[in-house]
């Protein structure tokens, strides 16, 4: 496995993390953008079936468990750090049709044209976006499509958070700004993109979980409303994106 400096500082970092027995605190945050997960996986449940999928970077296998649950023909989830495939073979309780392997998302073992669908959740953005997108261009089937959950970078509060607390992520790290969601739309086509993470984010300590929550409920609700007019959209923390290749 061939490896930039960059990737090099991105498995250490993640094989330490993960090393650990606690969670990182800003996970107290993600319940903000619990819809985008309810949209992820009711993604992968209509596109899933009889398909070839790469879980990729897959981590701990969080989403392994459920995704499973909608017939795939084959899971297959990659990771750069040991210790994350580890974990995730362990958690994934030796699922026949599910392959777990040590490999470089921006440069993967994969043949041309392998997967139907390509699925993460905020790994894009540890990686060289242009790099990774063109290997999963590569890997994909004509036709196949990705999907994506990654943050943004645009909201001067986030932004502001996360210099203030360097060591919470990987020297690297770079949310997702227009120049990156324009290569998207110039590399892949049907993209859509969905916003995630204003008000929810902003008003978080007033609901203690979002699942069946009439406060966060509305509070989304809201979001996807101003999230129509432009400005709000560098207000998001995070975005969904799918897109297709030709």
């Amino acid at each position: 496995m061939i490896l930039s400096e960059k990737n090099i500082r991105e498995k250490e970092f993640h094989n330490k993390l993960q090393s650990k027995t606690n969670g990182r605190f800003e996970n107290i945050f993600y319940k903000a953008i619990y819809n985008s997960n309810e949209d992820f996986f009711r993604f992968l449940k209509s596109n899933s079936k009889n398909s070839n999928i790469l879980d990729y970077g897959c981590g701990v296998g969080n989403s392994l468990e459920e995704v499973i649950k909608f017939y795939p023909k084959k899971i297959t989830g990659i990771d750069i750090s040991e210790v994350s495939i580890e974990k995730a073979k362990k958690n994934s309780k030796l699922n026949t049709n599910i392959e777990l392997l040590v490999d470089n998302c921006e440069k993967t073992k994969f043949e041309d044209n392998t997967f139907d669908l390509v699925y993460g959740t905020g790994i894009l953005h540890h990686l060289n976006i242009e790099i990774c997108l063109e290997e999963i261009q590569r890997i994909l089937k004509p036709g196949g499509r990705f999907l994506f959950i990654e943050p943004l970078g645009t909201n001067p509060l986030i932004n502001l958070y996360r210099k203030l607390t360097p060591g919470s992520r990987s020297t690297d790290e770079h949310p997702l700004i227009d120049h990156d969601i324009n290569f998207i739309k110039n590399r892949f086509h049907n993209v859509k993109i969905k916003y995630y993470g204003f008000l929810t984010l902003v008003f978080f300590p007033f609901y203690a979980s979002p699942k069946n929550s009439v406060i966060f409920n509305i509070l989304k609700n809201i979001d996807q409303f101003l999230f129509k007019i432009g400005v709000f959209k560098k207000l998001a923390w995070s975005i969904m994106i799918v897109a297709q290749k030709n």
